[in-house]
């Protein structure tokens, strides 16, 4: 079935509209007060400095009276009737700095050292790990060259050999070299290398 819009129903509907968005405006906005120029501006930031105290209309939570103070209530003294309205609470001071914001960016920060610090930790055990069990290697191999038991290798060609006197000397002092460099403390030199 077909719903028939009249142009009255849809007008209505239109004025409708218009009213809600009108409305919305001025009710989102926490702030008002009038410009320079003598406008109404609806905002939900605060007004320009050197806005005029007399010239802001609403603050956030308050309205501020714009025409003359209302009567008295019946029981209260005369003389008060004619009082200004009570004074709206002061606008918040704007420092120009989000502390959130600031806070965030701290936290960041540190868990950014904190991983950094992890990474390095981790990068100096891994090298740690590494000397000891070049240290122990190097260690058994001199015991087993100081034993004075014949050694023998494997040369590219894949041929078994004796390791002569020469080849025994020159394995030594190698050995002696990986001793020195990875069964001490580390050198900051020495861990860059590795």
């Amino acid at each position: 079935m077909l719903s028939r819009h009249t142009p009255s129903s849809f007008s209505r509907v239109l004025a409708f509209a218009a009213l809600a968005t009108l409305f919305s405006g001025s009710t989102w906005a926490q702030w008002v007060w009038v410009d320079s120029s003598g406008n109404k501006v609806f905002s939900d930031t605060a007004p320009p400095p050197g806005t005029p105290e007399k010239s802001i209309l609403r603050t956030p939570g308050a309205v501020r009276q714009t025409g003359p103070a209302s009567p008295a209530p019946t029981g209260t003294d005369p003389t008060a009737a004619g009082q200004p309205p009570a004074q709206v609470a002061d606008a918040p001071k704007v420092t120009g700095r989000d502390e959130q914001l600031e806070a965030k960016k701290k936290q960041a920060e540190k868990q950014a050292q904190e991983a950094a610090q992890a990474k390095k930790k981790a990068e100096d055990d891994r090298i740690a790990a590494a000397r000891a069990s070049n240290c122990e290697r190097a260690k058994r191999a001199k015991a087993t060259l100081d034993s004075g038991v014949r050694i023998a290798t494997t040369n590219a060609k894949g041929e078994r050999e004796i390791m002569d006197d020469k080849a025994r000397a020159a394995e030594q002092q190698r050995i002696d070299g990986v001793i020195r460099s990875d069964c001490g403390p580390a050198s900051a030199t020495a861990q860059n290398v590795n």
